[in-house]
């Protein structure tokens, strides 16, 4: 059984990676735990109710544990109560980490056929070694820890889907620099690698927290400039496209878009983002029904509409 296969009034019989816990006290005053569980197919909140300490032990993160159990709504969500647990040993974490719904070998081919449409030299020479420099991580790294692309292959999904979109763009408005757009797109989230941990439970580096990947990639591609030898104005854009790229500096930008191709980069950035955080939302969301609100698109509820 997998977490996808559950229903309302489900009997659970699990295997899963326990991804976040958090404490409490009901009403009658005994603890109950509140348990985040994850297999390769998706998450579930769930409860532990009149919580021991051997339970308390048993649930903590990156821990996996057999669930027996049932499945219910609750205020519109499925949720799972933990009737038993018990620790599994000789299973290995990656198992149980969700990963990109296209695989890594399709989108690495992508990458390579974007790289190859990089005309200009300089360009191509630092983002190849930026790529080549992070290789192994940006096929396997998550973009984020929640909300949108934060499963295995994550950044690469979403900067190949980022690319797709910034290269339609400049096929319609044929004054862009189609070299810079596509450079920008593939690396905008690069300093990600160093600033989540990993594609099992992502979490914040203290190097993420401290500096944050926007920062992270601009001293990188300046770095990375300087070690090739390159000169002019294309370090600088690209800097700024990574700069910009959030558009907002309520977003984290320290500046805002100043060149065509930086604007481009950020609107494809964004839309990326919301459309893969609204398909999560749709698929818990019946036809013809309203998803829960969602808070990072401005906690708006979503209509699904009925297939015609």
């Amino acid at each position: 059984m997998k977490i996808e296969d559950l229903k309302d009034g489900t009997k659970v019989d699990l295997i899963c990676l326990v991804s976040n816990v958090t404490k409490g006290v009901s009403n009658n005053n005994s603890q109950y735990l509140n348990v985040t569980l994850q297999d390769s197919t998706g998450t579930i909140e769930a409860k532990k109710w009149d919580a021991t300490e051997d339970d308390i032990n048993l649930f903590k993160i990156r821990n996996i544990v057999h669930i027996l159990g049932e499945s219910n709504m609750y205020r519109n969500n499925l949720q799972l109560k933990i009737i038993s647990a018990e620790a599994i040993e000789d299973y290995n974490a990656s198992d149980f980490v969700m990963s990109a719904p296209v695989e890594v070998k399709t989108l690495e081919n992508e990458l390579h056929e974007y790289l190859n449409m990089i005309k200009d030299k300089d360009v191509k020479a630092i983002v190849e070694e930026l790529i080549n420099k992070n290789y192994g991580d940006y096929l396997k790294h998550p973009a984020a820890t929640r909300n949108h692309h934060e499963y295995c292959s994550g950044l690469l999904y979403h900067s190949i889907s980022v690319t797709k979109l910034v290269v339609t763009l400049a096929d319609i408005y044929k004054d862009l620099d189609k070299d810079i757009l596509i450079g920008g797109a593939l690396i905008h989230d690069l300093g990600k690698i160093k600033e989540l941990s990993g594609p099992i439970i992502p979490t914040y580096t203290t190097e993420g927290k401290l500096i944050g990947h926007i920062s992270i990639m601009q001293a990188e591609i300046k770095e990375a400039a300087d070690k090739l030898n390159i000169k002019g104005e294309v370090p600088m854009l690209l800097e700024h496209m990574i700069l910009s790229h959030h558009g907002k500096k309520e977003f984290g930008s320290p500046v805002l878009p100043m060149t065509r191709e930086a604007l481009v980069l950020s609107i494809a950035d964004d839309l990326d983002a919301k459309m893969n955080i609204l398909e999560k939302a749709y698929k818990d969301t019946n036809e013809g029904e309203f998803t829960n609100r969602i808070y990072p698109l401005e906690d708006r509820a979503f209509y699904k509409p009925k297939k015609r």
